[in-house]
């Protein structure tokens, strides 16, 4: 591996960090209500809780920029390196931990969900419309987004297996939609807190339905 290649490498990584760490919601919040976005509903800097605390226009504004930081980083990746995809799925890892840890904001962010589901899409863009058919579903049933897009990023690793067979994408997406999934632990023990039961906690009222 040359000089220069390792060059582009660090670049490469540093771009994804910084692309993560681009503070969608916290800047919403600030020019929609000027608000820090950390300090109202679950205190977290994503698009659900835009949604509820900003209105949904802001929340939609949010998600879009949230999942583009992630395609960004890997589409940067794959533009500057032209290299295995080894180095593209570090980018995947490192925009979704600039999310959660932004420089910017003393490394207090979001959970990732958004910026991960970028990273992962940009490999299996048949995720999209796979994921976004059981997201959409769910909500019907549970009134609950959050865990709906949950629930659809688990597609992720079984559509790498059975629409691509690449076992290296399955291993990648089972890996990455982790990192989301551990940082909303603590949210959601505080859900059941508040909710009493499991069953209050999953099916919720209405969409506005929220602890």
């Amino acid at each position: 591996m040359t000089a220069e290649i390792i060059i582009k490498i660090i670049a490469a990584f540093i771009a994804a960090y910084l692309l993560g760490s681009i503070p969608s919601a916290y800047i919403m919040g600030r020019l929609t209500k000027k608000i820090d976005i950390r300090t109202v509903g679950s205190h977290n800097m994503g698009a659900m809780n835009s949604y509820y605390n900003l209105g949904k226009g802001a929340g939609l504004a949010v998600l879009a920029a949230d999942v583009l930081k992630g395609i960004a980083a890997v589409a940067l990746a794959d533009l500057v390196l032209n290299i295995p995809n080894l180095y593209m799925f570090i980018c995947g890892f490192i925009v979704v931990l600039g999310h959660n840890y932004p420089v910017w904001l003393k490394f207090k962010g979001g959970k990732g969900g958004a910026t991960a589901i970028g990273a992962i899409i940009y490999f299996i863009p048949w995720g999209i419309p796979i994921g976004l058919a059981i997201f959409l579903l769910l909500v019907l049933i549970t009134k609950f987004p959050t865990l709906s897009y949950g629930i659809a990023m688990i597609s992720f690793p079984f559509v790498s297996w059975l629409v691509y067979d690449r076992p290296d994408y399955i291993l990648y997406t089972a890996l990455l939609i982790l990192v989301p999934f551990l940082s909303y632990i603590p949210r959601i023990k505080e859900m059941k807190s508040k909710g009493g039961s499991w069953k209050r906690v999953v099916k919720r009222k209405n969409l506005q339905d929220r602890f």
